[in-house]
């Protein structure tokens, strides 16, 4: 989904920033000074953990807008017939969800897909393809829309930024460990004594180890978003029924095999898509299998 690519590399982006104006400021120098402080390590990396993952959140809206040049759509003075069905119904959707009703933009693109992003149920926004319009009937749009509007009520955003706030504390804090105990390691002098400390050996360390985690912890996001696309399909089959969103799935799932065209675009927002790269790695997969997908819903009383 494009939702959670485009979080992802933003979270990196800023816990990269983040690791190098903490290199300029010293404050590794403080921790390290007299051998590692934990204590005081942890509360740093607590402070940093989360304060990429909420930076990331807070922008992810406009980050979706402008990496996808996404064309808002008034409610009140839609410009012709699809805007005003698409504003109808995901206010409909919106409304039995019992959430504000989100902004929505169109965005050109040969790929059949849509996502919801935002850093809150009454910040937030519904963009669909215009390829999926094109290619899509208006049952299976709905089917679309309503699992769109789930990933919003659900709440997903939120999680998200807490899980992957943990995360990043874990990230933190065993890279500098880690790279302590390398730079220590390759600095001991003859008489055994270690020279490490706050400096360049141990900042590329940290950076390096930092890296190297955060694509592990990639995984257990990917994890969780796999999860969380399941509930969002349950969510939808509630809102509209769930033969909408078979047919939409379905209607993906031939779309893919004829014809698979990927928007490298906003990369970090794959997890918040209707569909992910069905190609990747099964660890580093945003989404289930389609099939898997359209055999959970079917087994929904």
């Amino acid at each position: 989904m494009i939702r959670i690519g485009l979080f992802l590399v933003t979270n990196i982006a800023v816990m990269a920033v983040i690791a190098v104006v903490t290199k300029i400021l010293g404050v590794d120098k403080w921790l390290t000074h007299q051998g590692l402080n934990y204590q005081a390590l942890l509360v740093f990396s607590l402070v940093v953990g989360f304060a990429g993952s909420i930076i990331s959140l807070l922008i992810s809206k406009f980050m979706a807008k402008m990496a996808y040049k996404i064309k808002t759509i008034d409610p009140e003075h839609p410009q012709n017939e699809n805007e005003r069905w698409l504003a109808n119904t995901v206010s409909t959707l919106a409304h039995d969800a019992s959430i504000p009703m989100p902004e929505l933009g169109v965005y050109e693109s040969p790929e059949v897909n849509a996502f919801a992003t935002g850093p809150s149920k009454r910040n937030s926004i519904v963009a669909v393809s215009s390829a999926l319009l094109s290619q899509m009937n208006r049952r299976e749009t709905q089917g679309v829309l309503a699992h769109e509007v789930s990933h919003i009520s659900n709440g997903d955003m939120i999680t998200m930024v807490l899980l992957q706030g943990i995360l990043n504390t874990f990230v933190v804090f065993l890279s500098r460990v880690a790279g302590f105990l390398i730079d220590s390691a390759m600095s001991k002098g003859r008489d055994g004594e270690s020279r490490g400390g706050g400096g360049i050996g141990y900042f590329i360390s940290v950076f390096v180890c930092q890296m190297i985690f955060s694509v592990l912890a990639s995984i257990i996001v990917m994890w969780f978003s796999r999860h969380r696309e399941y509930k969002a399909d349950a969510s939808a089959a509630k809102l509209c029924g769930k033969q909408p969103m078979i047919e939409g799935l379905e209607k993906l799932r031939s779309i893919v095999e004829g014809k698979y065209f990927v928007d490298e675009r906003g990369q970090s927002l794959n997890t918040f898509k209707i569909s992910g790269k069905s190609a990747m790695l099964a660890l580093f997969s945003t989404h289930p299998p389609l099939e898997k997908r359209i055999e959970a819903l079917r087994q929904i009383p």
